[in-house]
């Protein structure tokens, strides 16, 4: 893996790319929507709250919040430094002075002092986190925030949604299967991610209360409007994965040109069809 500012990196993909930043860009702005918003779920919110949102990328989150609650102050960190450099740029460009960023790996302890939050968001640290990561990193936003605090972590169910392209099953196996063998999410047989099973608990066993879960589903069939946001997604996506599925030795490089292949003439099929599934999980600081 690549060296970094704040120590070696476990993000699948290469966290300085520009292909990753664009993907990234794209997957916010779906996910939002999907969402119904940035702030979904979030009942009560306090004058003046101080946000962290953590893995931020290019920083789409952080910048709705902060344009929406100009009163907050909205804090981004990443561990990508091309990342955190262009959030910074859009910030001053939109003039979102309370919007902040900092460069920063979520798997060391947090640069922020005890109770400083409250509220720390995070979307899709699967690919970021090996599973002995999770708990410390529960550990350290329990840390950070304040007491009656708020966690909110969103995890896709499904991490490439489920669709009608056998091919794309396929390749979403294989994906599966290499998150497994490497030591990354929770399924008990590689065939899952198991981040949504045990998420709740764990946040449970952490000491948070009120512990509930919202679920979201978006549909990106051919004849929606989402069909082609998804579709670029799934090219990069799948584009960048090579390296990580090769070296776990789940699938040859033939396989996956001949997948890759077959899974962009099924996608542009008039019957293609497919569903998203995410589940977030909010609980409470005690």
């Amino acid at each position: 893996m690549e060296k970094h500012e704040h120590g070696q990196h476990t993000y699948i993909a290469d966290p300085e790319s520009q292909g990753e930043m664009t993907r990234l860009l794209n997957l916010d702005r779906v996910t939002t929507r999907a969402m119904g918003g940035p702030l979904s779920g979030v009942s009560d919110w306090p004058e003046e709250a101080h946000v962290l949102d953590l893995a931020c990328g290019p920083g789409s989150w952080v910048l709705d919040v902060a344009r929406a609650h100009p009163e907050s102050a909205v804090t981004g960190v990443d561990i990508s430094n091309a990342m955190i450099d262009f959030a910074r740029v859009r910030a001053r460009t939109q003039q979102l002075s309370n919007a902040t960023f900092a460069v920063m790996n979520i798997t060391e302890p947090l640069a922020f002092s005890q109770a400083s939050f409250d509220l720390v968001n995070a979307r899709f640290l699967g690919p970021a986190l090996l599973r002995q990561s999770w708990q410390p990193l529960l550990d350290e936003c329990t840390r950070v925030l304040k007491p009656g605090g708020l966690l909110r972590l969103t995890e896709p169910v499904d991490m490439a949604g489920i669709t009608t392209s056998a091919a794309h099953e396929r390749l979403t196996v294989m994906l599966y299967q290499a998150f497994w063998r490497a030591g990354y999410a929770f399924s008990t047989n590689g065939y899952t991610l198991g981040l949504t099973t045990m998420l709740p608990r764990m946040m449970r066993q952490s000491g948070y209360r009120q512990v509930h879960c919202q679920a979201h589903t978006l549909e990106f069939s051919a004849d929606c409007e989402a069909w082609q946001d998804f579709y670029r997604n799934a090219q990069v996506l799948f584009s960048m994965l090579p390296p990580f599925l090769l070296k776990t030795g789940v699938a040859t490089q033939e396989e996956l040109e001949i997948l890759s292949e077959q899974m962009h003439a099924q996608w542009c099929s008039e019957t293609f069809c497919g569903m998203w599934h995410l589940v977030t999980v909010l609980g409470e600081k005690a």
